[in-house]
């Protein structure tokens, strides 16, 4: 599907337009409504694009805005320069309640939740013919484990540990999806972590070009990573997802879109409609492999912070909330 090119834009720049127009014309403007998505070749920047383009209307100017993920997304939230983002359920939780990867930190309150959206599968990307078989072949090997700020860090971290191998025990290295693919096939990489619905576009892509293999999280680790952190959950990624490759059982956490209580509850109301509208319907269903999986019925599954007033306010009327 073609998107128009205006909703899909680089973090920082959204809203720079406003500031060139006169005071009389900016009363008179939609309101600006960015959306923190992710790398170019993940999951969550198609699924915002296809969003942004489908809520914006008369009265609302949405944007997908590329970045880091979801904690950069959570602290761009919280920094003014997005009015929402895409956010890993365990993220987003932590954040809130100032544990996990924010212990010790001050909690992000102010975080409110939209949707809950679709799940995001723990991949664990080798090439085919691999010597590696399992997670604990990784050590002492090279792995992208993504880029700080990403939810893919926090995610691979916990699934090496829970296979004993601890940090130092790889050679990191800080890729997103896309250039670690890259140096997969080119051979300066044996491994790549990346948390996102699938298919993901770098995986495909890896797949139809130097072909791939995903190892499994599964047996014990995974059963003791579930125990520890409530918000995974058991998953599997099908055979032939990706060209050729067998699936494999793996992990996955909740992809939920969230906002600040600071940004009004009209405007998150009409979000939040223009989200479940049968032309978002349509949009989602014919955009991306995900873009089904994003169900009303769904909508307020594995939410670790609270419902926007807005959001609550729609989901109400619409008979999905009490």
């Amino acid at each position: 599907m073609h998107l128009p090119r205006r909703h899909f834009i680089q973090f920082g720049l959204a809203g720079a337009a406003t500031l060139l127009l006169p005071f009389g014309v900016q009363a008179q403007a939609k309101q600006f409504f960015r959306i923190g998505t992710g790398g170019t070749a993940g999951t969550y920047y198609p699924v915002g694009g296809l969003i942004a383009n489908a809520i914006t209307s008369g009265t609302v100017d949405a944007s997908a805005v590329a970045t880091n993920g979801s904690v950069a997304n959570v602290n761009g939230i919280v920094g003014g320069s997005m009015e929402s983002g895409f956010s890993q359920s365990d993220v987003a939780t932590w954040a809130y309640t100032g544990t996990g990867v924010y212990q010790g930190r001050p909690k992000v309150e102010e975080l409110r939740a939209i949707a809950n959206l679709y799940p995001e599968t723990v991949h664990i990307v080798v090439k085919k013919g691999s010597a590696i078989r399992t997670v604990a072949d990784l050590k002492g090997k090279r792995v992208s484990i993504d880029e700080p700020g990403s939810g893919s860090i926090i995610n691979a971290k916990t699934v090496l540990a829970a296979y004993g191998i601890k940090d130092g025990e790889y050679k990191a290295e800080n890729l997103k999806p896309g250039p670690s693919a890259e140096k997969l096939k080119d051979g300066g990489l044996d491994a790549f972590f990346i948390t996102g619905g699938y298919p993901t576009a770098a995986v495909t892509e890896l797949a139809s070009t130097a072909g791939i293999e995903l190892l499994a999280i599964e047996g014990a680790p995974a059963q003791k990573i579930m125990a520890e952190f409530k918000f995974f959950a058991a998953d599997e990624i099908p055979d032939g997802t990706y060209k050729d490759a067998k699936g494999v059982k793996s992990l996955s956490v909740g992809a939920q879109w969230i906002t600040s209580a600071k940004i009004s509850a009209d405007l998150v109301y009409a979000v939040t409609k223009g989200l479940w509208d049968q032309k978002t319907r349509a949009m989602l269903d014919a955009g991306h492999a995900k873009g089904k999986a994003i169900r009303p019925e769904t909508a307020l599954l594995g939410l670790g912070i609270p419902l926007h007033d807005g959001a609550a306010r729609f989901y109400k009327e619409a008979g999905l909330l009490k």
